[in-house]
């Protein structure tokens, strides 16, 4: 890939401004777009606030509405390939979908590429449960849409919108899909989207926590040939319909990038299990909760790392589930994950209190830690202080952060621990205390290390990382284990683009 200008010297142009404590405040709302990008180009384009339901009505049990809604053929798909989708309304109603490329567009949040319909929709049948407690949709597609070539590579919704009579009121959900490419870019932001579909649980309570055997049972499956229901933890939100985990936890960051103008491309889970899908960009991004991960994406994450790829943990719970991908019945593949065993054996210590119900797996995938530094302990949830332990790093140039200073309520609901110290070069940049359930101590680090490439990897040991960098149209902050984040921080915006600089510089 060429560049016109040094990237490397642009940035630090760009963060030499400075944010001393006495600017933090102002310049956290302030774009600092770079010059001559794709992605500034295009969220120059009319934005809207449409994008957002209106009108959700949940009618069948707590996460379903059978008004109207959806799913997607893909999760992931290329211009010039042919999307379907799949729609039911019950009662049978008309209706239509309009389609957006989520960014920053101006802070609205997204723009509107396309309109379809009037359609005409009908009630489609809900699947029994089947083997493994699987909900595999066989539904009939109620249209088709070749990608175009000047849809950007993005995260897309699809809101689908009932039209009634006059008189009578109208429903809404989402359906969602990811547009991908193969260019070589500075960015790679995956979407952590097996887990999304882990957690669904419609559309009455099947996910692969609704084994009556144990939320972490073995021997369950989930089709991404389903609707997303409702989002099912923490807090209600009903906006979340149809979106899986993407608004939650996913799209501040999306939001923010491409507010600054980042060169980013984006892909879904199954779009990475080979070291040459990560390293055709500099610097690899995983968001907010990414737990879910085929060996395959395993050791290309691994290979990754050793040919030189730069990689932000910018979540938690990652990389902790074995979930393996298998083709729908109709034969499309990856359509399908199954949890078969977690990542890394539990230490002595855990294996009473949680060695019984996870599981039990006859064996267990390689430690996480060797790619993300750190890995999911117990308790494995909470909520607390993200302190810094190490203000003369890199990571926290021009922040203002002192030894011990800490950004409120920025860690939850879950994190990273027991980092691998026997790693060389291995340092904790971030590190105490949460609280699960509100008073059950347990101990969060951060970590970053070195490649063999002059490459390093960074875990921010938080869900909620991406709470501190913007807060989009429609989000609403979290609140779990008593403990919520305070949205946008200028240090959190600082320490990500010093992370961003030295990833996209190569070092």
């Amino acid at each position: 890939m060429t560049h016109p200008i040094d990237r490397r010297d642009m940035l630090r142009q760009v963060t030499a401004a400075g944010l001393g404590s006495a600017t933090l405040n102002s310049a956290a709302a302030q774009p600092q777009q770079q010059p001559d990008s794709a992605i500034a180009r295009e969220n120059a384009r009319p934005g809207t606030t449409d994008w957002q339901l209106t009108r959700v009505r949940i009618n069948q049990g707590a996460y379903r509405t059978s008004l109207i809604e959806g799913y997607c053929s893909h999760q992931s798909i290329a211009a010039g390939e042919t999307l379907s989708v799949f729609v039911s309304t019950d009662p049978a109603s008309r209706y239509q979908l309009d389609v957006y490329r989520m960014g920053y567009y101006g802070g609205t949040g997204a723009r509107k590429v396309a309109t379809y319909g009037p359609l005409e929709g009908k009630p489609q049948p809900v699947p029994p449960i089947g083997e493994k407690r699987l909900r595999e949709c066989q539904w009939e597609p109620s249209l088709e849409i070749t990608i175009p070539d000047d849809w950007p590579s993005g995260v897309y919704l699809g809101k689908l919108t009932t039209l009634p009579d006059e008189g009578q009121p109208y429903w809404q959900s989402y359906v969602i899909f990811i547009v991908k490419d193969d260019r070589p870019a500075d960015l790679l932001f995956q979407c952590s989207d097996n887990t999304w579909q882990a957690y669904n649980r419609w559309p009455v309570n099947e996910s692969l926590y609704t084994h009556p055997d144990g939320a972490h049972s073995g021997g369950v499956a989930a089709s991404f040939d389903r609707p997303y229901g409702k989002y099912c933890q923490i807090y209600d939100h009903p906006l979340s319909i149809g979106s899986g985990e993407f608004l939650l936890w996913e799209f501040p960051l999306c939001y923010w990038l491409e507010q600054q103008g980042y060169d980013v491309t984006y892909c879904s889970n199954a779009d990475i299990r080979s070291a040459s899908d990560i390293t055709r960009s500099r610097c690899f991004l995983s968001i907010g909760h990414d737990e879910y991960w085929d060996l395959r994406q395993y050791h290309a994450m691994k290979d990754a790392i050793d040919q030189g790829a730069n990689v932000l943990w910018l979540g938690a719970n990652c990389v902790y589930m074995v979930s393996e991908f298998s083709p729908s019945s109709s034969g499309q593949p990856d359509r399908i994950i199954e949890r078969v065993a977690s990542y890394g054996p539990l230490r002595e210590d855990e294996l009473a209190s949680y060695g019984e119900i996870l599981g039990p797996f006859d064996t267990h995938g390689p430690d996480e830690r060797s790619i993300i530094g750190a890995r999911t302990i117990v308790p494995f949830n909470g909520g607390g202080d993200w302190t810094c332990t190490k203000p003369d790093h890199w990571i926290f140039a021009d922040t203002g952060m002192q030894q011990g200073e800490s950004i409120p309520g920025l860690v939850g609901w879950e994190f990273h621990g027991d980092p691998d110290t026997d790693r060389p070069g291995l340092e904790v940049v971030g590190e105490g205390l949460v609280w699960a359930g509100g008073t059950r101590p347990g101990r969060w680090t951060s970590t970053i290390f070195p490649g063999p490439k002059g490459n390093f990897v960074f875990n921010a040991s938080t869900i909620w990382w991406a709470q501190g960098l913007a807060s989009p149209p429609g989000h609403m902050l979290p609140w779990s284990h008593y403990t919520r984040p305070h949205g946008p921080d200028p240090r959190v915006q600082q320490i990500t683009r010093n992370l961003i600089e030295r990833g996209v510089g190569g070092g």
